[in-house]
């Protein structure tokens, strides 16, 4: 009986084929968009533990003095003296032109084999590392970079992080003249070392644990918890369009169920079949979602990739590797997405009596007290994100409030549109429009799903289109500013730099040289820059937070600017004091803004910088000069010093490429925004079907009382119209509140600046043409099935059950 019972409940999506392709292809996109951010995540995560692994990061211990100096080579001697395995590195950064090298020197003979970039042990190779002029141990991309620099012999490594050099130890020594010294220890995984040991030796060591995530990986999780925030609410939405679709099939076999129960078959048996059909369709879509997901994921990862190069130095690869993890992931999470959706309507077929199911009006009535748990679901959720904004830290608690506040107000928009509905109903003034009013509120459950759906993705588009619009005004205000040189010249060699200092002085209007280095300040390596004393960065530079006489003091060696990344996260505020490299003491004289940077740096006067640190950069200058004399002086520096379009950039050009950047790094949001709102439009259409089948018995008397089908139609189509455009009004303030939280929480705690805030209104009106378009095409198909009923069809309601 089980074969026959089960064959009569698929014999339904045989006659429904659209049905059925609906409910796969709901359960395809809302696994391809989970899948494919979560293949991003997992591809870009493998490179970060392939970096980490390196040098053993992951698995071994390393030694390091706690304050973070270096430690002696003696302290090295002693230790190797006394039995212990362990391997020396040092690591620093130098320059090849105007690209800043991280070296790090190995010693391939104590390193362990698990920590070689390269496998070096036992081959001709480990001759030509430790031999002159030894090899260069680097990136695909790094090599590319390198291109026309004097260098050693070069060996690419795939998945080395961009601009990390490994070399020998002793090369290392002498290219960053660190004498004596070595920047930490790497202990041999077959020795037991305990920090007891390490005090005998030193109570300056301090033995670290293996980092099995990496420093790169923190640094990228926010941007990596922003996608997967993208593929869950692509998920969710996604998932509404099985739960109509699902929703559907169940209420037209209604009378299937009644027939299989009188005949013999228990509820039980009854669920299980329904459960078995639905594993079946699930397992379906999720492999075709994943291998969706794949594709999506493939499109999507060039720019991801760049994205995080640009912002984070991070080296990925632009392709994608085949992962089981993610795959069966994607899968399980298809097969968990469809007996959620179905959930519902599987409780119904339990507990509903016998021929309860014969009842038109049974599912309608089986979910009427699911209102009063979706009001009060409501207020808790409102109250939970004014909770978590109040007392809420870090970056989790800003992604939990954006979850709390959409989702309060995906379950506040039913409870808004019922009193409207009754509100316009009780003001109508023709019967018409009053059953029309009642008739749309009757529909609301039904509806509020799709409706709840169209929210989240116009809500999101709302505050991400506000955020990034609002990111694009203050970055192009700021670039203005930061970029106030007609030109940037870059020197290239150490030696070329006085000529060209001295050539410019005589033809440039200013000259300002853009110099820094790298000193440790409160245990950490940052940048510092200096500047001269001149009008243009008095008049431009994006000062936020000041003490009096900010610059003037600056010129005098009494302060320093730190930008608003550190500020925010070491807490520092003008007037602080500050223990610079050197053990200089100074205070902090102001806050600059700093967008795209995720780095704390600081800016001294450039006396302080040439005085206090030795090895500078200095290759770099801006060129204050008229505009309408740019290109001649462009022109100049290329007869006069043979300089290439790389060494002579204008302002616009680097402009031009920032903004290029820009758009990279927001091309995988946009797309993401783009499929969540075509998925929304999805779940609109399955809701939309769903009810075509049910509104014959609610048009038919309407059409025998007189009116006309082109007059029942038109108020069909309105309805639909009038929803979407209500959901869009309500979304305007759930997207301005995404909006802020994105600006002014989860963006501070992700990359330690704030964005000021503005709104765009001409996009709320694209947006709302597109929801009102969306709903159209949405309403289409079924109107035009109510279009085609027969005369006989609308008639046949009288004469049965319905």
């Amino acid at each position: 009986m089980y074969r026959t019972a089960f064959s009569a409940l698929l014999s339904h999506w045989r006659r429904k084929p659209l049905q059925l392709a609906m409910l796969l292809l709901g359960l395809s996109l809302a696994t391809a968009l989970w899948s494919g951010v979560q293949a991003i995540n997992a591809e870009a995560r493998a490179s970060y533990s392939r970096a980490a692994a390196m040098l053993g990061q992951n698995r071994l211990f390393e030694i390091a003095n706690r304050d973070g100096s270096a430690i002696a080579v003696q302290t090295y001697v002693n230790m190797r003296l006394a039995g212990w395995l362990v391997s020396p590195v040092l690591e620093g950064d130098i320059r090849a032109g105007s690209l800043r090298l991280h070296v790090i020197g190995i010693d391939p003979l104590t390193l362990p084999q698990v920590a070689q970039p390269v496998d070096l042990r036992g081959g001709s190779d480990i001759a030509q590392f430790l031999v002159a002029p030894g090899q260069w141990v680097v990136s695909k991309a790094t090599a590319d970079a390198l291109q026309g620099h004097e260098t050693p012999p070069l060996t690419v490594v795939k998945d080395l992080p961009f601009a990390t050099v490994f070399t020998d130890i002793g090369r290392a020594t002498a290219l960053l003249g660190q004498g004596e010294h070595i920047s930490r220890l790497v202990v041999a995984p077959q020795q037991s070392l305990q920090q007891a040991d390490l005090a005998k030796i030193s109570t300056k060591l301090q033995l670290k644990a293996p980092d099995g995530e990496g420093d790169l990986a923190r640094l990228t999780d926010s941007f990596h918890l922003n996608l997967t925030a993208f593929g869950l609410l692509s998920f969710v939405v996604g998932l509404f369009i099985v739960y109509a679709s699902v929703r559907l099939a169940f209420e037209q076999r209604r009378a299937t169920f009644r027939t299989l129960r009188s005949l013999g078959l228990s509820a039980r048996a009854l669920l299980l079949l329904l459960f078995s059909e639905l594993l079946v369709f699930a397992l379906i879509a999720g492999i075709a979602g994943v291998a969706l997901g794949y594709l999506v994921a493939s499109v999507l990862l060039p720019d991801v990739a760049i994205t995080l190069r640009g912002l984070y130095g991070a080296d990925i690869p632009g392709t994608l590797a085949f992962r089981p993890q993610w795959w069966a992931t994607g899968i399980g999470i298809a097969v968990f997405g469809t007996m959620a959706s179905a959930g519902q309507s599987l409780w119904q077929v339990w507990r509903m009596p016998l021929l309860a199911a014969s009842n038109p009006r049974a599912w309608a009535m089986a979910s009427e007290g699911a209102w009063r748990f979706q009001v009060a679901g409501t207020v808790a959720l409102f109250l939970a994100t004014a909770i978590l904004m109040q007392i809420g830290h870090g970056l989790v608690a800003g992604f939990a409030t954006l979850g709390t506040l959409l989702l309060a107000s995906a379950l506040a928009l039913p409870a808004l549109l019922v009193p409207l509905l009754k509100l316009l109903q009780s003001m109508a003034r023709t019967p018409v429009m009053q059953w029309f009013f009642a008739d749309t509120r009757q529909q609301l459950p039904g509806l509020s799903l799709a409706l709840m759906a169209l929210l989240l993705a116009l809500a999101t588009n709302v505050g991400v289109g506000t955020m990034v619009s609002s990111f694009r005004l203050t970055f192009v205000g700021w670039l203005d500013q930061r970029l106030a040189a007609e030109l940037y010249v870059t020197a290239r060699s150490d030696a070329e730099v006085p000529r060209l200092y001295a050539w410019l002085e005589t033809k440039a209007d200013a000259v300002l040289p853009i110099w820094s280095a790298q000193g440790r300040v409160l245990g950490k390596n940052i940048d510092i820059h200096g500047v001269v004393d001149d009008e243009t960065y008095r008049k431009h530079w994006p000062i936020i937070a000041a003490s009096p006489n900010l610059w003037d003091r600056l010129a005098k060696g009494e302060g320093v600017l730190l930008n608003e990344q550190m500020m925010r996260r070491e807490h520092l505020r003008p007037g602080d004091a500050l223990t610079m490299p050197g053990d200089w003491r100074t205070q902090v004289l102001g806050v600059y803004s700093d967008y795209g940077n995720p780095n704390e740096e600081v800016i001294v006067s450039q006396k302080d910088l040439v005085k206090r640190f030795s090895d500078l950069s200095r290759l770099r200058f801006g060129v204050r000069i008229a505009p309408e004399k740019r290109d001649a002086m462009r022109q100049a520096l290329k007869d006069e010093f043979g300089f290439g379009n790389q060494n002579v950039v204008d302002q616009a050009s680097i402009k031009k490429r920032s903004l290029e950047i820009f758009e990279k790094t927001f091309a995988v949001t946009a797309a993401l925004n783009v499929l969540t709102l075509g998925v929304a439009g999805l779940a609109m259409f399955a809701s939309l079907m769903t009810l075509s089948s049910m509104r014959i018995a609610q048009i038919a008397p309407l059409w025998a009382m007189g009116l006309t089908r082109q007059k029942l139609l038109t108020l069909e189509l309105c309805r639909t119209l009038a929803l979407a455009l209500f959901t869009m009004v309500a979304a305007l303030p759930t997207g301005l509140a995404l909006a802020w939280v994105l600006l002014a929480v989860v963006n501070v705690e992700a990359f330690g600046w704030r964005l000021p805030m503005y709104v765009f209104p001409m996009q709320w009106v694209s947006l709302g043409c597109l929801a009102i378009v969306a709903a159209f095409f949405a309403a289409l198909l079924p109107l035009l099935a109510i279009a085609r009923l027969k005369p006989s069809d609308l008639l046949k309601v009288f004469a049965n059950e319905r």
